[in-house]
């Protein structure tokens, strides 16, 4: 039986009071007329002819009690919906004195109700809703975190922010409940995610869905989550990604594919990575790595103009700018400019490995060329990337879908998107060649072990389908969650995700 707080001791003996009165604590539905954003815009265009009769907007609206302030024969509160927040008058005129008297003792901040009345103009200019009936639609038992538990009549209630970031992320339908800047950060996400598909839409893209439980995990270099399917008495994996499903459309006859879901990927927790989050990827066929460089830029310069109503917003005291056309620079050039060291000049592992080490640098022993190269690129280029950039033309080794270079078979036609110093998107010309396919899958067996993410599968039945004939075509990847991350300004991955996963809360000793 759970120890009920002396708050909530007194809140259950108001809804023990609201029972004896016959007062349904949680009716089955409301009466809702307007939403309170579209009874302010009703009563705006009523002041707008200059008619300020009160028979102007009669409404019934509902929402949850922000504040609570009562004053002698009237109590003045807010409610807010989803909508917006309006102030509330409960006048013993109007309602009587017992019924007021009722709601000074029985109705408590975090209550949803509904307020039956004409919306009015106070002397300070306040719109608000001059009540004439107000009934409970879902008592509060547990208060909403508050500046100071204040629970009597007469004194003006405000919640306080929810402030500090694990309790907040534990507890998200309180954050949500008291920090309206959190409830904008996803609608903003929303507002993206709609963004992104009316682009492709309006480009004759078409969504599709492809299977979260998979046979062979593959088309990214990630460790997967494993569940077994007790009938079939088989294991599967949570996709790491949708591309080998999707390319198969392309054998199937469609030109052009996109889908927005969930992945999931069996790897640490930070500010840039959540097990699950939300990927967009699309495959274009008769496009190569030049074509999707253009659409992407397109792409996210539309969603950002779209949600931010301009095309240069501002992330951690940066300003970036996302007007096309975006700088290009290659992988190789961005390296040496930013660590001193010329991959090119270094052909094998060990001689790179060796130059890494001159600079006070401890490579992983074992690494492949395109895994040390991978790793200068996220120590020194990745941190000063804060405009749109285009980094292409990456190493094999670390590139097993993607269609190598026509005069350097060792790099491919692949590019990575990064701004604000984060990765957003990653995307190539696609391999379509299942006798080379088959060769890449397993040089990867040969090079990394069985432990290693990019130790990618052989998946028989992509190399069976693409056989049949695969057009030339290009593909792309992108993180809702970092895209919102740069739009919403939020530094945590956290921030943006409704529920992260977190570490078991430790017992209280």
């Amino acid at each position: 039986m759970r120890n009920y707080t002396d708050i909530e001791k007194g809140r259950l003996d108001k809804l023990e009071r609201l029972n004896a009165r016959g007062e349904d604590a949680y009716p089955s539905r409301a009466e809702r007329t307007h939403t309170i954003a579209e009874a302010l815009a009703a009563f705006e265009s009523v002041v707008s002819v200059g008619d300020k009769d009160d028979n102007g907007v009669v409404a019934t609206l509902c929402g949850r009690l922000r504040s609570i302030r009562t004053m002698g024969k009237v109590a003045f509160a807010h409610i807010e919906d989803g909508s917006e927040r309006i102030q509330i008058m409960i006048q013993a005129d109007k309602v009587g004195e017992e019924r007021l008297q009722d709601f000074a003792d029985d109705f408590d901040l975090g209550d949803f109700v509904q307020a039956d009345g004409v919306l009015m103009s106070t002397r300070t200019g306040e719109t608000t809703l001059n009540t004439t009936r107000f009934v409970m639609l879902s008592k509060s038992i547990s208060p909403l975190p508050a500046a100071k538990n204040v629970e009597q009549a007469g004194e003006q209630i405000t919640h306080s922010s929810f402030s500090n970031p694990e309790a907040r992320y534990r507890a998200r339908h309180l954050d949500l409940a008291v920090n309206p800047d959190v409830r904008k950060i996803f609608r903003t996400r929303t507002k993206i995610i709609r963004a992104l598909r009316n682009f492709l839409d309006n480009r004759g893209f078409e969504e599709v869905e492809t299977p979260v439980l998979q046979p062979i995990y593959g088309g990214a270099a990630a460790q997967p989550f494993v569940t077994h399917h007790n009938q079939l008495h088989q294991d599967l994996y949570l996709r790491i990604s949708f591309e080998l499903y999707l390319k198969r459309l392309l054998v199937g006859g469609f030109d052009a594919v996109y889908e927005i879901g969930r992945d999931f990927r069996n790897e640490g927790v930070s500010t840039t990575h959540n097990p699950e989050f939300t990927q967009l990827e699309f495959y274009w066929a008769y496009a190569d790595y030049q074509d999707v460089m253009h659409i992407t830029e397109e792409m996210v310069a539309h969603v950002v103009q779209q949600v931010s109503g301009d095309y240069t917003i501002i992330y951690q005291g940066h300003k970036l700018d996302f007007s096309p056309p975006w700088e290009r620079v290659s992988l190789q050039t961005v390296i040496a400019e930013k660590s001193g060291i010329d991959y090119g000049e270094y052909q094998t592992a060990e001689d790179l490995a060796a130059v890494i080490r001159s600079k006070g640098h401890k490579p992983s022993p074992g690494s492949t060329r395109g895994k040390l190269i991978e790793g200068l690129l996220r120590q020194y280029a990745e941190p000063h990337l804060y405009q749109p950039t285009f980094v292409y033309d990456y190493p094999r080794d670390v590139s097993p879908l993607a269609k190598a270079k026509g005069d350097d078979p060792n790099t491919v036609e692949r590019f990575e998107v990064y701004v604000g110093g984060l990765e957003l998107c990653n995307a190539f010309t696609e391999l379509n060649d299942p006798i080379e396919q088959e060769q890449r899958f397993l040089e990867m067996r040969r090079d990394y072990s069985d432990d290693d993410e990019l130790a990618h599968p052989m998946d028989e039945d992509y190399l069976r389908a693409m056989r049949y004939g695969m057009p030339p075509s290009g593909g792309f990847g992108m993180g809702i969650d970092r895209l919102t991350m740069l739009l919403t300004n939020c530094a945590s991955i956290r921030e943006v995700i409704l529920f992260p996963h977190l570490r078991k809360r430790e017992p209280s000793k």
